[in-house]
């Protein structure tokens, strides 16, 4: 026991060191992009949380406006301030729409006294409005997402060609120096192991990363997908003949 505690581990010892420093061209190349993917994955999952937990609070700020609010003009000061809930976007496109197809209509005297506003057509016209800026503006939620996936799929695939890599470089020593001892062999094994190591570092929180973000990408559309729809319903029931 006394001469097992007395072998540092290698990670500890300058080892890892030792084998980045003897890493072939090749290798260092690869290793550099898993390493670029790590962090840049890192970056986008974190700048994520931080959006994703604005969305939150404004999401509750809007709502709780909206279905307070008797008109919709009241809610349209509150909506330009709130820059991060898709909700608000959505209403600010949506009521424009309205805003446009009223004063048109009484611009050129269509528009009678007692009659609502806006015909079934205009309420259908509204309605794609709606749907357009529905996928807007999760569409803007949604990006670098993609990158997330990319890293998850490209990662153990960049990992395994620098494990190939150090591979043949351990086979190619063996032929060069006629020796198949651990000295010639370990630093191209070495070397393999660490671009599966960096490889799979890269790829598992990026793979969790881009599963936790869908899903809450997901609830946002379906909010949004709610939201206008009530807003529809709303349009409807007070501005629609």
């Amino acid at each position: 026991m006394q001469g097992f505690e007395q072998i540092p581990p290698a990670i500890f010892s300058g080892g890892i060191w030792q084998i980045l420093g003897q890493t072939s061209l090749f290798g260092a190349f690869i290793l550099i992009i898993l390493v670029c993917f790590s962090l840049v994955s890192w970056s986008i999952m974190f700048n994520k949380w931080r959006l994703f937990k604005r969305v939150d609070s404004e999401n509750i700020s809007f709502l709780n406006s909206f279905r307070k609010s008797p008109k919709f003009s009241s809610i349209l000061s509150q909506a330009k301030t709130l820059r991060f809930t898709p909700l608000s976007g959505i209403f600010i496109n949506a009521y424009n729409e309205i805003s446009e197809t009223i004063s048109y209509k009484r611009e050129n005297g269509l528009l009678g006294e007692d009659a609502r506003p806006l015909s079934e057509k205009d309420v259908e016209i509204i309605s794609m409005t709606l749907e357009r800026s529905t996928s807007e503006q999760i569409a803007a939620l949604e990006k670098q997402v993609v990158f997330l996936a990319t890293t998850a799929n490209a990662s153990p695939f960049l990992g395994l060609l620098g494990t190939v890599v150090g591979v043949m470089d351990a086979f190619w020593s063996i032929g060069e120096r006629g020796s198949a001892s651990l000295a010639v062999v370990a630093p191209g094994i070495a070397e393999a192991l660490l671009a599966t190591i960096v490889g799979l570092g890269a790829a598992i929180p990026a793979v969790i990363g881009y599963n936790w973000a869908t899903s809450r990408i997901k609830g946002y559309f379906d909010n949004a997908s709610n939201f206008a729809l009530e807003f529809e319903a709303r349009v409807k029931k007070d501005l629609s003949e």
